[in-house]
C-alpha cells in the first residue's frame, strides 16, 4: 500500500484529513461516460442522451449480439490503467467514478459480479498509481433526477416515487460498503449525483433527506470508517436541505458550471460550512474556457475547497484533458434518422472504439494548465484572487449574461473581454503552481504594470491607473 493511501480519508470538523492526520486539499477528475454513457460526450442530440437511448440505438443498428460485444469492448477501452497512470502523472490525487446501478444490481435485486469487476479493476489500478477513488452513484435505481443523466426508465425521479427503487438503492449502497469497507483506496461514498433538479427540488426535499439518513444508517451498519458525501438538490447547487449534520464523518458536495468565478458563486456553501462545521467539496465543474477554469479553481483553493474536474475524456472536445477524434461517418451513428446497414454501422463503431483508446487521443494541455495554474497559460485580468473587499465585485459594469456559457471552450469575442481597471498602487495576485519562465502583460499601456514573482504567485502592480486584459505565461 502506497503511503498516501494508508488509512482512511476522514472529516475532522470542517477539514478533510488523510489517514495520517494530514490536512487535504483534494484535486481530482471525473471518469464520466465510462460506466454510465452520456450522449453529449458522444456528440449525440437530446433524443439519444441517456444510457438507455444510446444502448437502444446501437442495438437497433447492429443487433443484440454485436451490441453486447461493443459495450464489452467499450468498457475495456475507454478507461484503462494507462488513463489512470496519466491522471496520476499529471498531478491529480483522486478520481470520481460515476456508477450506473443497472450495471451493479438487476431488477430482482441480485448483484451483478461483472459490474463490480470494473470497480475492482479501477481500485487496483489506482492503488498502483497512488490515487483515491470516490464512488459516485450517478444513476440510482429508478433515477434520482428525472432527467437524461441518470438512466431513469421513464424520465422521472422514480427513486422517490416507488418504494422498490428505494429499497434497491439502500441494498446497493450497503453491498458497496460491505465489499469495500476495508479499502483505503476508496476515498468515500458519494451517495446520489445531482438529485432532484428543477421542479423536483420542491416536490421531494424531505424524502431526499430521509433517504440520506436511511443510506447513512445502512452503510454505517457495515462500514464505520469511510467518508460519506451528500449532494444538494437542483444539480447539487441547492443546499437548503442541509439543516443539521447527518453524519460527522461526511462532506457536502456542490457543482459549479457557467457561473461567475468569484465568491458570489460559492458564498452559500461557505456559509453552510461555517454553520454545520463540515468539509465542502466542489465535485463537478468545467465545460468552459481555460480562463474560467483557472479562475474558478484558484477561488476554490483560496477558500480551502477540494475539487474534482468534469470529465477526463470526451469525443472531439476542447474542454477536457483528453479528446477522442470523431471517426469517419460518425453522423450515420449520431443521427437517429440516418439509414445505415448493420455491417457499415459496425465498421463505424469499431473505428470509434479505436479512437477512444488513450494512445489514439489528443491532449488538451491548456485545460490541465488552467486547473493547476501551470505555464503556458493566459491569465485573464479578472482571474486574480481577492485581496481587498473593493476587488470582489470584479464584474460590475460588464454584460456577463453570455460570457460564462462558453461550454465548448470557444475563445471570448472582442466584446466579451473584460479588462480590469485598477488605480496606481493597486495589486492583483495570480496564484500559480510554480514560477513561469516568463510573462507578457496585455494592457492598455505597456508600461502600466510591474509584474513580479512572490513565491507562489505573480503579482501585477499598477504604476498608473490602467486596464489589465491578461498576462500571458511562458514555460521553459
Amino acid at each position: 500500500m502506497r503511503k498516501r493511501l494508508t488509512g482512511f480519508v476522514h472529516a475532522d470538523g470542517a477539514r478533510l484529513l488523510d489517514g495520517a492526520g494530514n490536512p487535504l486539499l483534494l484535486r481530482g477528475i471525473g471518469l464520466g461516460n465510462w460506466l454510465l454513457a452520456e450522449g453529449y460526450m458522444w456528440k449525440f442530440g437530446d433524443e439519444m442522451s441517456s444510457p438507455r437511448q444510446i444502448e437502444h440505438r446501437i442495438e437497433k443498428l447492429v443487433g443484440p449480439d454485436r451490441a453486447a460485444e461493443f459495450w464489452a469492448r467499450f468498457r475495456a477501452a475507454f478507461i484503462t490503467e494507462a488513463d489512470i497512470a496519466e491522471i496520476a502523472a499529471l498531478g491529480f490525487d483522486h478520481v470520481r467514478l460515476p456508477l450506473n446501478s443497472r450495471g451493479l444490481i438487476d431488477d430482482a435485486g441480485q448483484f451483478l459480479p461483472d459490474g463490480f469487476a470494473h470497480i475492482d479493476n479501477l481500485l487496483h489500478w489506482c492503488e498502483r498509481h497512488d490515487l483515491w477513488v470516490l464512488l459516485d452513484l450517478h444513476g440510482a435505481p429508478g433515477g434520482q433526477t428525472g432527467t437524461n443523466i441518470d438512466d431513469s426508465p421513464n424520465g422521472q425521479p422514480e427513486l422517490f416515487m416507488d418504494e422498490r427503487y428505494r429499497w434497491m438503492t439502500v441494498a446497493l449502497w450497503q453491498e458497496i460498503a460491505r465489499r469495500y469497507r476495508h479499502s483505503t483506496v476508496v476515498l468515500g461514498y458519494d451517495l446520489l449525483n445531482e438529485p432532484l433538479p428543477n421542479e423536483w427540488q420542491h416536490v421531494y426535499p424531505a424524502e431526499l433527506v430521509e433517504l440520506y439518513r436511511e443510506l447513512t444508517a445502512a452503510i454505517r451498519a457495515v462500514d464505520p470508517d469511510h467518508l460519506l458525501v451528500y449532494e444538494g438538490s437542483h444539480w447539487a447547487t441547492n443546499w437548503s436541505i442541509f439543516t443539521d449534520v447527518i453524519d460527522p464523518n461526511s462532506a457536502l458536495q456542490f457543482h459549479r458550471y457557467w457561473c461567475p468565478p468569484d465568491r458570489s458563486s460559492i458564498q452559500q456553501y461557505l456559509d453552510v460550512r461555517y454553520r454545520l462545521g463540515l468539509p465542502i467539496y466542489m465535485g463537478e465543474g468545467g465545460e468552459n474556457t481555460s480562463e474560467w477554469i483557472y479562475t474558478a479553481h484558484r477561488l476554490y483553493e483560496q477558500h480551502g475547497i477540494s475539487w474534482n474536474f468534469w470529465p477526463w475524456k470526451k469525443l472531439d472536445t476542447h474542454t477536457s484533458p483528453v479528446s477522442a477524434r470523431v471517426p469517419d461517418d460518425w453522423a450515420l451513428i449520431a443521427d437517429p434518422s440516418a439509414g445505415v446497414d448493420a455491417d457499415t454501422a459496425w465498421r463505424i463503431l469499431l473505428r470509434f472504439l479505436d479512437a477512444i483508446a488513450l494512445h489514439a487521443c489528443e491532449r488538451r494541455p491548456d485545460v490541465i494548465n488552467a486547473m493547476f495554474g501551470r505555464a503556458p497559460l493566459r491569465l485573464p485580468g479578472w482571474g486574480f484572487i481577492d485581496q481587498r473587499a473593493r476587488f470582489r465585485d470584479r464584474f460590475a459594469g460588464f454584460d456577463t449574461e453570455h460570457v460564462w456559457h462558453h461550454d465548448a471552450g470557444q475563445p471570448y469575442r472582442a466584446e466579451e473581454i473584460m479588462p480590469m481597471s485598477v488605480q496606481a498602487g493597486d495589486e492583483l495576485h495570480f496564484p500559480l503552481e510554480r514560477r513561469p519562465a516568463g510573462w507578457r502583460v496585455d494592457s492598455d499601456d505597456p508600461g502600466a504594470f510591474e509584474v513580479r514573482w512572490n513565491g507562489d504567485r505573480l503579482i501585477a502592480r499598477a504604476n498608473i491607473a490602467a486596464q489589465l486584459r491578461a498576462i500571458d505565461l511562458t514555460a521553459n
